[in-house]
């Protein structure tokens, strides 16, 4: 589908009220498959993979809030005046920019391992990544992520989960997730979720990419969240732990 001058990979099934599903750095939609089945049941669900990521064409110019545009520009598509947005990492930025930049759109955020805008460090290492992306290839990043965003529990008890993520990585397209991180690395804060909107906030215990205590603080700043933090769970959170994920977005949404 031609969105914003690329060529994005959108999947759309079931029908009802439209949720889009965003997906984080090193994803793709198929983060989501165990969840978009289920909700698909009652709702209209739209997953995108977003530009330079998964089957999704590259783009110039790529950031967070080139993302959070391109979900609007999705909904036009499909012509669907709004929808409750699920997002997971880097996606996470991605929706509460879309709903400060498009505020009668989303009609609620559940946010899965929400980060914050990177510390000084944390731009510097998307930075480094994206250079061995560029230099070495996914294989080189790869080890990593499974060792780092996923929980010691998952790893030692799914390592299904593993290998799966190991694959979300290492198919990127080297230069689609380098220009991914930079675009992570250039992030600013979108600032508070607006009050009126449903907020839910799912995390891992074991997070240390978002960790609880980022989803909290959105919480507080919110006032009127859901917060539900799972024992034993990493970053991954729709794929460490997919039954208590959907159950908890189905009861939401």
């Amino acid at each position: 589908m031609k969105i914003n001058g690329a060529e994005l990979a959108v999947e759309a099934e079931g029908a009802g009220p439209a949720v889009l599903m965003v997906h984080g750095l090193g994803g793709t939609s198929n983060f989501y498959q165990v969840q978009a089945q289920a909700l698909a049941e009652r709702f209209r669900v739209i997953r995108v993979d977003s530009a330079g990521a998964g089957r999704s064409g590259l783009r110039d110019g790529i950031s967070i809030e080139s993302h959070a545009d391109d979900l609007a520009a999705v909904l036009d598509a499909f012509e669907a005046d709004a929808a409750a947005v699920v997002a997971h990492s880097m996606g996470t930025l991605v929706a509460r920019a879309f709903a400060a930049r498009h505020p009668r759109r989303a009609t609620a955020l559940a946010l899965l391992g929400a980060v914050a805008e990177p510390a000084d460090a944390g731009r510097q290492a998307q930075r480094d990544r994206a250079a061995v992306l560029r230099g070495q290839g996914t294989a080189a990043v790869a080890p990593g992520v499974v060792a780092n965003a996923l929980s010691e529990t998952t790893r030692r008890d799914k390592p299904e989960v593993a290998a799966f993520v190991r694959e979300l990585v290492m198919r990127q397209d080297p230069e689609g997730y380098a220009r991914n991180c930079e675009a992570l690395a250039a992030a600013t804060d979108p600032g508070a979720v607006p009050a009126d909107l449903p907020l839910l906030l799912i995390t891992g215990s074991d997070d240390k990419v978002g960790p609880p205590a980022v989803s909290q603080a959105l919480a507080a700043a919110h006032g009127d969240a859901t917060v539900s933090i799972l024992p034993g769970v990493g970053h991954w959170t729709a794929l460490e732990a997919a039954a208590d994920t959907t159950d908890q977005l189905t009861k939401f949404l």
